[in-house]
């Protein structure tokens, strides 16, 4: 990749992750909503909560977090080798 896509990509990868971030945050919410009948998941901190449910939160929120990454930087780099001809990662 020539140094100019390089340098073109960086905001639009930063963009593409922001918005990854809160489309990710509003799934994980969605999901645990529906499997726990709470609005919202527990914090680490929250003593009435026990282990399991923290752990289990925690676990399923990485998930969600790690498959929308994926998703939108594969997303991403696809969009901007049609826009540019160039693959980002390379």
């Amino acid at each position: 990749m020539t140094k100019a896509a390089k340098i073109a990509y960086r905001p639009f990868g930063l963009i593409s992750g922001i918005a990854g971030g809160l489309v990710a945050s509003a799934i994980f919410k969605q999901v645990w909503r529906r499997i726990s009948d709470e609005d919202d998941a527990p914090d680490a901190l929250q003593s009435e909560y026990p282990w399991r449910q923290i752990l289990l939160a925690a676990a399923l929120q990485g998930a969600v977090y790690a498959v929308v990454k994926a998703a939108v930087d594969r997303g991403g780099a696809k969009a901007f080798e049609r826009w540019t001809g160039e693959w980002p990662g390379s």
